[in-house]
């Protein structure tokens, strides 16, 4: 129904813009169900049991990104009135960074969304699907065929409004999961649970060993430049955020989104603590993967109604994020590789982004079936393990083109966008032999970037 009245009287600039008239209060609240998406509501709450409540370092130093996007990144896309972001690279430096920059971000997002799909419906398998004798790959089938059916004409538009209310049934199971398992555990009141969470071990934000890989500071620098480059680098996020109709709505929703979500993470890592308190008062025994405490309690130990509300959570976290990158993955390729707006008149723009747009919902579905038998970890160490690596070329781009004014041999990016993180992943490898012991966590992002940044400046331009 959603679609149906989003896409009533749209032109075709409308599915990659949204005719820039969304209100800014729509986009923060529906960003948060795309940011958080199935990979927070099931492997966030899992994950206490391995680093306790360190993963909300990271989160603090969300804000930080935050602000350096509504601050930096904001005012030069609206400057420019960009639709695709990596326009930018391109007036910057030259066609090949621009197509390296678009590249890197097809790569990472079709891998990371992929990921977040492949959690999902793996746990939706195990506890439905199964049960009716339908294979995984179908039921894969099913869940990106839905998601194409209802973005493939309103676009964008159609996103901002599907990802409100996609984010509002994802808060509403959070928080109705917190009230039944308090509940279970004869807690009754909200100062009753924070008292109990916060008496919990568990319940540890600070890691001050320098040398562990969840580390305050680097977790806390891990998690500013994880959301610059996975919201202020990201056609994804950022094309949400230029759908509002000024600069000024954009930073308002950026604000409101960032306190929101800080406070929801802080809700699943709540939820975490109370999950494994619920296990060890009733003495069952905790799955070998964290990733699957949550839905093996909720549908083995809790009621039928907590098993309902946790099956339409995490249903709503798996749309509210692919649907977005299917939108976005569609609109780089289209601009960035394709110059639909160049290349083609109207007709023909509609006809080649409706193929560009299966092509990507068909190529999801065979990375979520791939990924399902090579993962054997938590998934949300992989969805940052990945971003650690793809996106570190972005920022290494970016920073250079803001904070110099060096000019670039532009057909030298894209072997230097390869080798960084090929020489990051070497040295991440070997870091305790290296560095007296250091081991690199999420913070590989930053040496990624730094060695993209570093190449950059040796290939620069003589003045």
């Amino acid at each position: 129904m959603i679609s149906w009245f989003t896409s009533r009287k749209i032109s075709e600039e409308t599915f990659f813009t949204g005719d820039r008239q969304s209100p800014w209060f729509l986009v923060a609240f529906g960003m948060i169900g795309a940011s958080l998406s199935g990979v927070t509501f099931i492997s966030v709450p899992g994950e206490i049991g391995n680093t306790k409540f360190h993963y909300f370092q990271v989160v603090l130093g969300y804000t930080l990104g935050y602000f350096t996007i509504a601050k930096v990144l904001l005012p030069l896309y609206y400057r420019l009135n960009l639709v695709s972001i990596y326009t930018y690279l391109d007036n910057r430096f030259g066609f090949w960074s621009y197509k390296t920059g678009a590249f890197f971000f097809i790569l990472s997002r079709t891998l990371g969304s992929s990921i977040r799909v492949f959690l999902v419906a793996g746990v939706l398998q195990l506890i439905l699907f199964d049960q009716w004798g339908i294979p995984f790959w179908f039921s894969v089938l099913i869940t990106v065929s839905l998601i194409w059916l209802y973005t493939h004409r309103g676009g964008i538009k159609t996103v901002v409004w599907t990802d409100t209310l996609q984010t509002f049934f994802m808060l509403s199971a959070v928080l109705v999961s917190i009230y039944l398992v308090a509940k279970d555990l004869g807690i009754l009141s909200f100062s009753e649970i924070f008292q109990t969470v916060a008496s919990d071990s568990r319940a540890e934000i600070f890691n001050w060993d320098w040398k562990s890989g969840t580390n305050f500071f680097k977790q806390f620098a891990s998690g500013a430049f994880i959301t610059i480059v996975m919201t202020g680098l990201d056609q994804d996020m950022m094309q949400k955020n230029l759908t509002c109709k000024n600069i000024g709505d954009a930073q308002k929703n950026m604000f409101w989104f960032t306190i929101i979500l800080v406070l929801v993470n802080l809700l699943f890592l709540t939820l975490g603590v109370l999950l494994y308190q619920f296990v060890e008062n009733n003495a069952l025994a905790i799955p070998a993967r964290t990733d699957d405490l949550y839905p093996f309690l909720a549908t083995q130990h809790f009621s039928a109604f907590a098993a309902i509300v946790f099956i339409l959570g995490i249903t709503a976290a798996a749309y509210s994020s692919a649907d977005s990158t299917l939108t976005a993955l569609t609109t780089s390729f289209c601009f960035d590789f394709l110059g639909i707006d160049k290349k083609y008149g109207k007709e023909k723009q509609v006809s080649v982004r409706k193929q560009v747009h299966l092509a990507f919902t068909a190529l999801m579905f065979l990375v979520v079936l791939v990924f399902r038998w090579i993962n054997d970890q938590s998934v949300i160490n992989a969805v940052f393990i990945i971003a650690g690596y793809t996106y570190g070329p972005l920022l290494g781009l970016y920073a250079f083109g803001l904070f110099t004014k060096w000019q670039v041999r532009d057909k030298w990016v894209p072997y230097l966008a390869l080798a960084a993180p090929i020489i990051a992943f070497i040295i991440a490898q070997n870091s305790k032999k290296l560095f007296w012991g250091y081991e690199f966590g999420f913070e590989v992002l930053i040496l990624n970037g730094l060695l993209m940044f570093t190449g950059l400046v040796l290939i620069r331009e003589k003045v």
